[in-house]
């Protein structure tokens, strides 16, 4: 089941929930879930993959798909901002090192 952690981009200061581990919602809704968090273009070659695998992409991608959502997020900036031990098992789980805090 997902797990969800928040997320902020430090630039924009925008702030979204990010989730991670198998993705019951792509499992039910494939090609829809990316194309209604705004990537358009992996939304098209979800559905495309979909089409030609006869549904079997949609299965297969619900145990991936969050990963691949979060690390699409990291590479363009945004950075985890739950508590402490959200953040330490959502980077475990997803394969990331979280940058540590020196003392004040």
């Amino acid at each position: 089941m997902a797990t969800a952690v928040i997320i902020k981009h430090p630039n924009s200061g925008m702030i979204k929930i990010g989730y991670y581990g198998f993705s019951w919602t792509y499992l039910f809704f494939g090609w829809f879930v990316p194309l209604f968090r705004g990537e358009l273009g992996v939304a098209a070659l979800h559905m495309l993959f979909s089409i030609i695998t006869l549904g079997l992409w949609q299965i297969i991608v619900a145990f991936l798909y969050n990963r691949q959502y979060m690390t699409r997020m990291f590479m363009t900036g945004w950075v985890l901002t739950d508590s402490e031990g959200n953040n330490e098992m959502a980077a475990q789980r997803l394969g990331v090192v979280l940058p540590k805090r020196g003392r004040k």
